[in-house]
């Protein structure tokens, strides 16, 4: 007979009572927890657990994160059929709800279920506070590692909340001991609570999994194409040995290897650059681009291939293209395996085949059942979803990412949760989706599972197998070519698996014996001498950057810079962040202040990118503030790209003699933020120059507005107006003058002329 699990936040006869998940739930409500439970054994249960008695023996408000929308939409859904109370005591907040409404509805929530993001905006805005939040759970706690939202989250808790309980849940954390002990300090977990598949307690609830690995071997005409890859891909390689620049006698080196080659070969162009580092550093990028073509050959099949090959063309085709696209489809080989590849039937690849036969069977066995194909890549997904289609009773479904891409369109997070709704209702029964199907989906009823190929992650392994054999016997299916990168990625998911168990228990074994505690790590220094030797310069005191007081100090910041790890690091400084969209510029620190934060690569894209227009921003911040500023971040910037070094002078040169804009260069976000909190102190200290909001900065004399006039056509920068002007006299013998006399001034090329002649010339349309 069931038992249920009884409790006056709970509804009655509705929750299962495990003894494996209250034993979790126990300890998790003894100290903040880190719980690692295999997929499909209830996770969202032990959180359910926890929940219930903070609130019963706390009050307050629990807060649950998911990294998703349809993620979010899921568990909101689960909360408001199990929990015993309104329904409008659960709140569902994403990017849809404005602002100011979620900040209404903060305050009368008891439960809130969010994306990371909209809560860290939130945060970082000053619009809630997590003072009263009793419970924080963080789902798919393994993405608490860098930059990610969930850190941030985690150390506002800490600060803020007057009675902070952290659960952290994930069915596969990371096989590396770093990667689980960055999530464990990131999120303040003091616990870890590990459960397996054949745990004594967990057996019963255990549903068997059958696991095939079904291999297939290439055909010939794909061999032929491979082969003219390979071969491209060696004479590089050699040429990389040559150049001194690999050392490694293997004939293929991991891409991890090659990524860590990229950055010795960038710090060695910036020490000391030399011709052979620019080779090496070329030859690199094509390397790079011909491995993923390798990995579409082996792994993918002809039609991957081919939109493979159509995008690395249209790259070499456009005008910000690299110069590696441009060379490789210049190279014969490279020219020959596009030819064949054109003329093969683009479903040559035996996978495909397989996968049709695989799906076949099992609708014949159960005509109800609910199938997911996992692909690594959105082209493979787009292929199988259409040849699925074909298939009696076969109703294929792609879930893909947001992002749109080159003739290749993603689903918005909304078509995603209607994508899963019609799959659990039998609108559809197979659905066919990438590594953004991996984590966290409710589809009890899967029957079967399929990986196109393995996939090198021991994370992403088991995410994916635990989509099936939740509430019956289930099957796991794993297609292999032989004698290529799938078999290598096979072994090190199996070793890696094993690992990541090994030190979870490990880890495990730490906190429970040695009682080790990885947030206790700070060091207080005291009585240095440095510390008594305070300098001040200008009246600033160098001391107060970090204190997190903010001196009152305000910073407005452009709306798109939220995704930048700045306006964290401003918070944690101290400052207060107004979010707004901005005219001109992306930080304002005063009235006449204003910065214009390019990364290195930007700023550099900006120099071959006709579509980025620098120096036009660059003229409305000096039009609209007295003191603007351009701060450039990170390193680089002589060896992200291929761009002559006078060349990037001689536009920094552009950026501060023409335009009179002062250029700093920055090491990161950290660096930058520093800098923005150290002006903006200097510049509103005792109430002198607070941040304002214009976009006409100050009054234009005459000759400003007629500067101002000619050098808002685009090409047209602030010294070629000046010329213009001095040449013509006015504006409207500017405009007037004919194209072969425009030319005459010096710094007017053609293309100038011909824009000024086409914006002044040419008939106004709706």
């Amino acid at each position: 007979m069931t038992e249920y699990i009884s409790h006056p936040l709970i509804k009655p006869n509705v929750v299962e009572k495990r003894l494996y998940q209250s034993s979790l739930a126990n300890a998790a409500l003894n100290q903040s927890s880190l719980v690692v439970l295999p997929t499909g054994l209830g996770k969202t249960i032990v959180a359910l657990l926890v929940m219930v008695a903070r609130l019963e023996k706390c009050g307050g408000r629990v807060l649950v994160l998911a990294p998703t929308k349809p993620l979010v939409e899921q568990h909101a859904v689960f909360l408001k059929s199990i929990l015993n109370m309104p329904s409008r005591k659960v709140l569902t907040f994403t990017g849809e709800i404005s602002p100011a409404e979620r900040a209404e509805l903060w305050t009368g929530g008891s439960v809130v279920v969010s994306t990371p993001q909209v809560i860290e905006n939130d945060l970082i805005c000053g619009r809630l506070s997590l003072d009263d939040v009793v419970l924080i759970i963080f789902d798919e706690a393994h993405r608490a590692v860098g930059n990610y939202s969930y850190v941030y989250i985690a150390e506002k808790y800490m600060k803020q909340s007057r009675s902070p309980l952290v659960l952290g849940i994930t069915a596969s954390p990371g096989g590396k001991d770093a990667q689980i002990e960055e999530v464990c300090q990131n999120l303040n977990i003091r616990g870890v609570e590990v459960r397996t598949e054949s745990d004594v307690d967990v057996v019963p609830y255990i549903h068997k999994k059958d696991i095939e690995w079904i291999y297939v071997d290439l055909p010939d005409e794909i061999r032929d194409i491979r082969e003219l890859v390979d071969r491209a891909l060696r004479d590089r390689l050699d040429e990389l040995r040559r150049l001194g620049a690999v050392n490694t006698k293997r004939a293929d080196p991991s891409k991890s290897e090659l990524l860590q080659l990229q950055s010795k070969l960038q710090y060695q162009l910036k020490r000391a650059p030399q011709p052979q580092v620019y080779r090496s550093i070329s030859l690199l990028a094509e390397v790079l681009k011909i491995k993923h073509a390798m990995d579409m050959i082996e792994t993918q099949g002809i039609s991957a291939l081919k939109r493979y090959f159509e995008r690395l063309q249209n790259e070499a085709r456009s005008r910000g293209g690299s110069k590696a696209s441009k060379r490789l489809v210049e190279c014969a080989d490279i020219k020959m395996a596009m030819r064949l590849a054109n003329g093969c039937d683009e479903e040559k690849h035996p996978k495909l085949d397989m996968v049709k036969q695989i799906v076949e069977e099992q609708m014949r066995r159960n005509q109800d059942s609910r199938i997911i194909v996992f692909t690594n890549f959105r082209d493979t997904a787009e292929l199988v979803t259409e040849s699925l289609g074909g298939l009696r009773g076969v109703r294929p479904a792609r879930f893909v990412g947001q992002a749109n891409k080159y003739k290749d369109r993603g689903l918005s997070q909304r078509k995603q949760v209607e994508v899963l709704r019609d799959f659990k209702d039998g609108v559809y029964n197979v659905l066919v989706g990438t590594s953004v199907a991996e984590e966290g989906l409710d589809i009890p009823s899967t029957n079967l599972v399929v990986f196109y190929e393995p996939v090198p992650s021991e994370i992403r392994s088991v995410q994916r197998r635990g989509r099936t054999g939740r509430r019956g016997r289930g099957r796991v299916v794993v297609l292999i070519t032989r004698g290529t990168r799938d078999e290598t990625y096979y072994w090190m998911c199996k070793q890696g698996e094993r690992n990541m168990y090994k030190k979870i228990h490990e880890l495990w074994g730490r906190f429970e014996d040695a009682k080790v505690d990885l947030g206790a790590a700070d060091v207080d220094v005291v009585g240095a001498p440095e510390a008594a030797a305070q300098r001040r310069l200008d009246g600033f005191d160098v001391d107060d950057v970090g204190t997190g007081d903010g001196g009152g100090v305000r910073v407005f910041v452009d709306q798109r810079e939220m995704r930048s790890a700045v306006v964290k690091e401003l918070e944690r400084l101290g400052a207060s962040i107004g979010i707004t969209t901005l005219e001109v510029g992306d930080y304002v620190l005063s009235d006449r202040v204003c910065v214009e934060r390019k990364t290195a690569e930007d700023f550099l894209s900006s120099l071959v990118d006709g579509g980025r227009d620098l120096f036009g921003q660059l003229s409305d911040l000096r039009r609209c503030f007295d003191r603007p500023i351009l701060v450039i971040e990170g390193g680089g910037l002589y060896t992200k790209r291929r761009i002559h070094p006078n060349a990037i002078r001689g536009a920094l040169g552009s950026v501060v003699v023409g335009f009179g804009v002062p250029t700093i260069t920055t090491e990161g976000a950290e660096d930058t933020a520093a800098f923005l909190y150290v002006v903006a102190k200097q510049e509103q200290g005792g109430g002198g120059r607070p941040p304002t909001l214009h976009s006409g900065g100050v009054p234009l004399t005459l000759k400003e507005q007629q500067e101002y006039l000619i050098s808002s056509i685009s090409n047209i920068g602030p010294v070629i107006a000046r010329r213009l002007l001095l040449h013509f006299g006015s504006v409207q013998n500017v405009m007037s003058a004919p194209l072969d006399d425009l030319m005459v001034v010096f710094g007017v090329g053609p293309k100038t002329a011909a824009r000024i002649r086409e914006v002044v010339g040419s008939e106004y349309k709706e």
